[in-house]
């Protein structure tokens, strides 16, 4: 039996098309294999609704697959809550605009996620902050030394800072030889690379699908790239 293989996928940002691209090009296996989401699946792109549709049927159908969350839902998550108006700019400035109308809808509907349907609620609901699986830590953006200093593993592999989920996950600052006190090596998104990002310590595997450039995944522990 061959060794199980994680895939990790990078910042979707509605960008459906090239998701099912990728998807029919990386060779996982839906019952042995590990897929990983980095994040970042809203906003920008043509056709969110299209991209979590996606994802859940990946769900249904995969029997080891994790979700993270990205800036653009944390966002998201906290203006459907707060309502307020400094969220709401920012949301706009994020491209907020092209998420909703993929749901024939407008930004009058976000908060309480109005023009979610159930399914897609409870999915933002439910997105992961990081995982640790094997020798690696997965995270939306790359993990700085705020949270190296006050890392807390829980049971559920996730971990957990004193300082702000927001904060965390909209960081552009690469660590610089920190990871020795998780003892993983780090694969984030978050930050376009024009190709993937490899360092002793860190993969980033963002390379601006939204922008005109590919959409990646990473095979791992063999280090394989993939691209649509």
């Amino acid at each position: 039996m061959s060794p199980q293989n994680i895939f990790a996928i990078g910042d979707i940002h509605g960008c459906a098309q090239q998701l099912d691209t990728l998807l029919g090009r990386i060779p996982y296996d839906r019952k042995r294999d590990t897929l990983i989401f980095l994040g970042d699946y809203i906003n920008r792109g043509p056709d969110s609704k299209a991209v979590l549709d996606t994802l859940l049927e990946l769900k249904e159908y995969c029997a080891d697959i994790y979700f993270l969350k990205g800036n653009h839902e944390q966002e998201l998550l906290e203006y459907s809550v707060s309502g307020h108006v400094e969220s709401l700019r920012a949301l706009r400035a994020m491209g907020v605009e092209a998420t909703v109308e993929s749901y024939s809808a407008n930004v009058r509907s976000l908060p309480g996620l109005g023009c979610f349907p159930p399914a897609h609620r409870d999915f933002l609901y439910n997105l992961r902050f990081s995982l640790l699986k094997d020798d690696y830590l997965f995270i939306h953006a790359d993990i700085n030394e705020d949270l190296l200093r006050n890392p807390n593993k829980k049971p559920d592999g996730m971990i957990q800072s004193s300082i702000t989920e927001s904060n965390l996950l909209s960081s552009r600052r690469l660590a610089k030889d920190q990871t020795t006190l998780i003892g993983s090596m780090v694969v984030f998104g978050h930050i376009p690379f024009a190709s993937p990002l490899v360092l002793h310590d860190r993969i980033g595997i963002d390379t601006g699908a939204v922008f005109g450039n590919m959409l990646t995944a990473v095979q791992l522990p063999q280090l394989r790239f993939f691209h649509a």
